[in-house]
């Protein structure tokens, strides 16, 4: 990703929901990455406590981002 404004499209009780979430984006032409406090992977459970894995797109992708995500958990 280039050096732009960066948003959280959609927050996540664990790494494989926000993996498959950021799969969805990039098959739709969106780039996006997956953050979380996790102590590395050491510790999952502090991302858990508090639905702190976070999927980012670009500020300009954003509204798109979230489109995408909605129609994928009405499809679920």
């Amino acid at each position: 990703m280039s050096d732009t404004e960066l948003v959280v499209v959609q927050k996540f009780s664990s790494r494989p929901e926000a993996d498959l979430a950021k799969s969805a984006l990039e098959a739709a032409g969106i780039d996006a990455m997956v953050r979380s406090d996790d102590g590395g992977g050491m510790k999952p459970a502090l991302s858990w406590a508090d639905m702190r894995v976070e999927v980012i797109v670009r500020a300009e992708d954003a509204s798109a981002a979230r489109e995408v995500l909605e129609n994928k958990a009405r499809k679920a």
